[in-house]
């Protein structure tokens, strides 16, 4: 990897706050869903926050970056893991009556992981399009998982543009609401994936738990 000035960083504050609001979602769901240990989740938050924080006053960016970008998949890995055993755990409870779930309960739960599936989603997306967001910022040659319209826009858009992190959470909200790609195209089959798997989580929550949540709130 070839060393970068601080010139060359993409800032981090926008993915360090997505981090934190989607540790803050996890903790919304089911207390019965016990992935983690108590000490998991803030041990998890210090290790992936801490690089970003270190690229800010390290002049050993290119080192820093490798630690971040494995300790931002171990993130997205251990999220989406506790994700989708919250989602068991919500899909089981609205198929047995005796879970002893109330329709706000699966309400809001519905809606912190409908918003935590964004959030894990739009930082893989960040991560992965084109080698990651140095890469990218950088015009370093690498083939592209997604095309965005500016890219194509001329002069209405400013010289050089690049996709930043707003840009994949705009791509992971549309996926997650429209279930299908909108203005930003998927090019590679990882892409594809990765979206489907996304609009996938997104409709069973909304249909199904955030439905039944809905029809026992209105009995």
């Amino acid at each position: 990897m070839k060393p970068y000035a601080s010139s060359d960083i993409e800032p981090r504050w926008p993915v360090v706050l997505t981090i934190l609001v989607e540790a803050f979602l996890l903790g919304a769901l089911p207390g019965r869903v016990k992935t983690l240990p108590v000490w998991g989740m803030p041990a998890l938050l210090v290790v992936t926050i801490l690089p970003m924080a270190a690229l800010t006053v390290s002049a050993e960016k290119s080192r820093w970056l490798r630690i971040e970008r494995i300790f931002m998949l171990l993130f997205i890995l251990i999220s989406t893991c506790v994700l989708l055993d919250g989602l068991g755990f919500l899909l089981s409870a609205m198929l047995r009556p005796k879970a002893h779930v109330s329709g706000i309960q699966l309400l809001e739960s519905s809606i912190a992981a409908w918003t935590g599936n964004i959030l894990i989603c739009s930082l893989a997306y960040w991560q992965m399009d084109r080698g990651g967001p140095e890469n990218r910022r950088n015009d370093v040659s690498t083939k592209p998982d997604w095309l965005f319209p500016q890219e194509g826009a001329g002069e209405h858009v400013p010289p050089n543009w690049r996709p930043t992190y707003v840009d994949y959470l705009f791509l992971a909200f549309c996926t997650a609401t429209a279930f299908s790609p909108t203005d930003v195209l998927p090019l590679t089959s990882r892409a594809k994936l990765l979206m489907m798997a996304e609009s996938t989580i997104s409709l069973v929550t909304i249909i199904a738990i955030a439905a039944r949540a809905i029809n026992i709130l209105n009995v």
